[in-house]
């Protein structure tokens, strides 16, 4: 049972993250102002600007910019904002969990990389529900417009409920129930540079309230995508995550947002209905292995096992134009959640959809631990068929 007095005493951690806060507001006050004046000057000088852009430039950019973001050396739970790293994408599920490099039309999975933006999908509307472990529940929800000057736009809503909760004093006594969420509101644009490049970004305004406790932040993800059709390649890299949280919980100081480097690459076999996809998840971060027993003489890993925990592997099938399959396997997410006894189906995903010209419903199921996982749900509908006289 959650009970009040144990928020309270969760709250007051905050305040070890104030040195992270400061820094992270000076970095992110560097890259606002780089993309206020970047959507000032597109509609007039995008002529200039596509002369001027090349993969060297993205490539440097990118790199600049990782260098000198923030970096926090934990992967989960001690992060606040962490929802944000949940995929609402049903096809990005079934396929190991992320994408960032499918260039299929599906508004759902600029989610993640805001180049995957593209003018197929101008007028698109995106629905995403997805249930969790332990009742949670978490969806996604965005609307894309194109235009000729500017690039491609859209707009969504994130969210996650976590549900009921009985409140109860210190003592232990019943006083009530309280509920708790967090929302996120997606502005994504992107900008088609030629046939092979595309960049994009994606800013998020954040909300958070935990019982009568609130929060809010601002963060920013950047990304770039290479699509090769002689090569049949498609490859993405994205910054994600990087900003501040403008006001804690308790207003003494904020947290660390789950800041990722995210590259992957897709690739299509010419003669055989089938797609490859590997995705290297914080690049950031070079071990991601944890020793949960220090007692023990047990090495929790070696660099193979380093290296493995990178990765997510998704394979998509495709018996016809209107029909996909999709299949991966999430190796950190196996490792961490696999049983001493069994490790069962634990980091395995898998899914399917339908389509046609005027929607798309696709599900997904991914297996978190023996005991259960997640069940996705993604609807993309395209009014202007559905509708047409």
């Amino acid at each position: 049972m959650l009970s009040l007095f144990s928020i309270r005493r969760a709250m007051r951690h905050t305040a070890l993250y104030t040195g992270i806060f400061r820094r992270a507001m000076r970095h992110t006050a560097l890259y606002t102002g780089i993309f206020r004046r970047m959507m000032r000057q597109m509609t007039l000088y995008r002529p200039y600007l596509i002369s001027a852009l090349s993969l060297r430039s993205v490539m440097v950019s990118l790199i600049l910019m990782i260098m000198v973001l923030p970096v926090n050396s934990q992967t989960g739970g001690d992060n606040t904002y962490e929802f944000l790293n949940l995929s609402p994408s049903a096809f990005a599920n079934a396929t190991g969990g992320i994408t960032v490099s499918s260039t299929r039309s599906d508004l759902s999975l600029p989610y993640y990389n805001p180049s995957l933006l593209d003018a197929s999908m101008d007028n698109d509307v995106s629905l995403s529900f997805s249930t969790w472990v332990a009742g949670i529940k978490y969806g996604y929800a965005a609307w894309a417009y194109g235009t000729e000057a500017a690039g491609t736009f859209a707009g969504g809503l994130s969210f996650i409920s976590y549900g009921s909760f009985t409140e109860a004093d210190p003592a232990g006594n019943i006083t009530g129930s309280f509920t708790a969420g967090e929302y996120a509101l997606n502005i994504i644009w992107s900008w088609q540079i030629d046939s092979s490049f595309t960049v994009g970004a994606n800013l998020k305004p954040v909300l958070s309230h935990l019982e009568r406790y609130y929060s809010a932040g601002l963060c920013v993800d950047i990304g770039a995508s290479y699509h090769n059709e002689r090569l049949l390649l498609d490859a993405g890299l994205v910054i994600r995550n990087a900003g501040v949280q403008i006001r804690s919980y308790t207003g003494r100081g904020g947290e660390p947002l789950p800041f990722e480097i995210i590259a992957g690459a897709t690739k299509r076999l010419a003669h055989a209905p089938f797609s490859f996809t590997l995705t290297a998840r914080h690049i950031e971060k070079p071990d991601m292995t944890h020793d949960y027993d220090t007692e023990d003489d047990l090495d929790p890993g070696g660099f193979g096992e380093d290296i493995l925990r990178h990765l997510a592997l998704g394979v998509e099938i495709l018996p016809s134009e209107s029909f996909w399959i999709g299949a991966g396997l999430n190796y950190q997410r196996r490792a961490e959640m696999r049983t001493e006894q069994r490790a069962g189906m634990a980091g395995f995903t898998a899914g399917f959809g339908i389509r046609t010209k005027a929607f798309e419903l696709a599900y997904a199921h991914d297996a978190f631990h023996p005991a259960g996982g997640s069940n996705h749900l993604t609807v993309t509908l395209r009014p202007e068929l559905i509708f047409k006289k």
